[in-house]
């Protein structure tokens, strides 16, 4: 007869910093300053409760992956406070050889233009994730992409990496594209 244990549950308690306002529903967490608001999915097995001015985070029976997902969260908590006092910042360096490309960035329709890259005559054109919570700041060669959202700032950095990636093509002859230079934490050459 095999016995089976009892797997502990795991109890994280993620202190809230002052001037920020939260709120807990079902498996969502709204963090909220001034005119800044991140929103978060947890995973159905995590609940999650308000407590005085702290999110108390709980699995019961708790196996290894529960236990990351939760430091994952605190670390995504850490996060979204870190980027409401300073924002998250990528920069991102245009390069060309063969052809001038051009980039730029429509507010209103939310959309990144690349233009000429490779010759080509029709643009690559790439919606951005959330316009709205990015500030982008075009200076060719340079782009800098801000957000106080450090995932939606990293996936639009990715995106625009991403359009303008060239194949079928020798690289080392056509080192044409976007490239990420900066990003939070770690610095390319």
């Amino acid at each position: 007869m095999v016995r089976k244990t009892k797997r502990p549950s795991v109890i994280k308690e993620i202190e809230m910093p002052q001037g920020i306002e939260f709120n807990v529903d079902d498996n969502f967490i709204t963090v909220k300053k001034d005119s800044m608001e991140v929103k978060r999915k947890l995973d159905k097995n995590i609940k999650a409760t308000k407590q005085d001015n702290k999110i108390v985070l709980t699995i019961s029976n708790a196996r290894r992956q529960e236990k990351r997902m939760i430091g994952a969260i605190a670390s995504h908590m850490k996060n979204i406070f870190e980027g409401f006092a300073k924002p998250w910042e990528y920069e991102l360096e245009i390069c060309h050889t063969h052809f001038p490309v051009t980039v730029t960035f429509d507010k209103a329709k939310g959309e990144f233009i690349v233009k000429n890259l490779l010759g080509e005559r029709a643009p690559r054109i790439i919606k951005a994730e959330l316009p709205n919570k990015i500030e982008v700041e075009i200076k060719a060669p340079h782009i800098k992409i801000k957000s106080y959202d450090l995932e939606v700032a990293g996936q639009n950095a990715a995106n625009l990496e991403k359009v303008s990636k060239i194949r079928y093509r020798d690289r080392n002859k056509f080192q044409d594209g976007i490239f990420i230079t900066k990003k939070p934490g770690k610095v390319y050459l």
